[in-house]
């Protein structure tokens, strides 16, 4: 059976077009099994992975401004 992560490796990487070369910022890889989440200075490090279903409230959560601090 494959792995999420060798599943992840197969697709396109996108980060924001908001980023910057010298900001932190990090890249997703959207699939129907997951979302990949990985740090776009550390390519070769850990990849955070949650559902489809989590990663859409969470990107709903930020148009909202629910994550906006002061």
């Amino acid at each position: 059976m494959e792995t999420i992560r060798g599943h992840l490796a197969a697709h396109t990487w996108r980060k924001s077009s908001r980023s910057h070369q010298k900001t932190n910022c990090v890249e997703v890889a959207l699939t129907g099994r997951a979302v990949g989440i990985r740090d776009t200075k550390d390519r070769a490090g850990g990849i955070l992975t949650v559902t489809p279903v989590a990663w859409a409230g969470f990107v709903e959560r930020l148009k909202t401004g629910d994550y906006d601090q002061g």
